[in-house]
């Protein structure tokens, strides 16, 4: 859903054979798979086993199955894949790193940006001087047809004081972050980024393979929040069944000192 934005901040940036990129969060790895199309070397960091080893399959078929010791980077060329965090990614062999991205949206729940500015300034370390480091986050609600479904979230997470609930996004979500990690903002945008889905079922799925449920379903019940976030996608329902709900996301280019 958000290849929009990987593509603009890609063209904005000029991604090409001279990109050393480390992707922080970089989940199942679409965004390193684009910029290493781009003829970019790409290095990705995430603490989710299970899509890193999905990025595996898509970036390096050829590396080999699971990595049992759950640390050891697999590679391949110029690509690499690691469980963890940005320290993990460090390797004095290799060249700095010239662009960090973190595009794993913010400004959609209460602290989800609390652990993002130690990360970039353990990840800056590893970077030369006035590289472009990109953040990304929700836009506007009133731009982005899935806040309402994403209320469901935080309407059940109410019942778990110490879960983390929805909040619509502000204007200064990525300033901030980059400020508290001593960057230098150098420009953003905003890109219109819709979600379309097959049916509800798959719109359901797609939206919890998200993990901004997983409090909702902690606070209630699968079967609850189902049923709930069911009821909020039926304005988006269109006559064929598929569903379709436009957003914009915003993102935001800083440089490193």
């Amino acid at each position: 859903m958000l290849v929009p934005l990987y593509e603009a901040v890609y063209e904005h940036l000029e991604v090409g054979s001279g990109t050393r990129l480390l992707g922080l969060g970089c989940g199942s790895g679409l965004a390193l798979l684009m910029a290493a199309a781009r003829g970019a070397q790409v290095t990705g960091v995430d603490t989710d086993h299970a899509r890193v080893d999905l990025a595996r399959k898509r970036l390096l078929p050829d590396a080999g199955g699971h990595d049992p010791a759950g640390h050891a980077p697999q590679r391949c060329g110029e690509t690499r894949l690691l469980y963890g965090g940005p320290a993990d990614a460090a390797d004095p062999t290799r060249p700095a790193y010239n662009l960090i991205t973190a595009f794993q949206p913010i400004g959609c729940t209460a602290g989800d940006s609390d652990g993002l500015a130690p990360a970039l300034s353990a990840a800056v370390r590893m970077a030369e001087r006035g590289s472009a480091v990109v953040l990304a986050g929700w836009g506007p609600p009133e731009r982005c047809a899935t806040s309402a479904v994403l209320r469901v979230a935080g309407r059940l997470t109410e019942r778990l004081r110490t879960a983390a609930t929805w909040r619509p996004a502000l204007r200064d979500d990525l300033e901030d972050v980059a400020a508290r990690a001593g960057l230098r903002p150098d420009g953003s945008g905003r890109v219109a980024c819709p979600f379309g889905y097959a049916d509800t079922d798959s719109a359901v799925r797609g939206l919890f393979s998200t993990g901004l449920f997983d409090a909702a379903v902690a606070a209630s019940d699968q079967a609850t929040v189902e049923k709930e976030v069911t009821e909020a996608l039926h304005p988006h329902v269109r006559p064929d069944g598929t569903v379709w709900m436009p957003n914009v996301f915003r993102y935001l280019v800083a440089r490193t000192p």
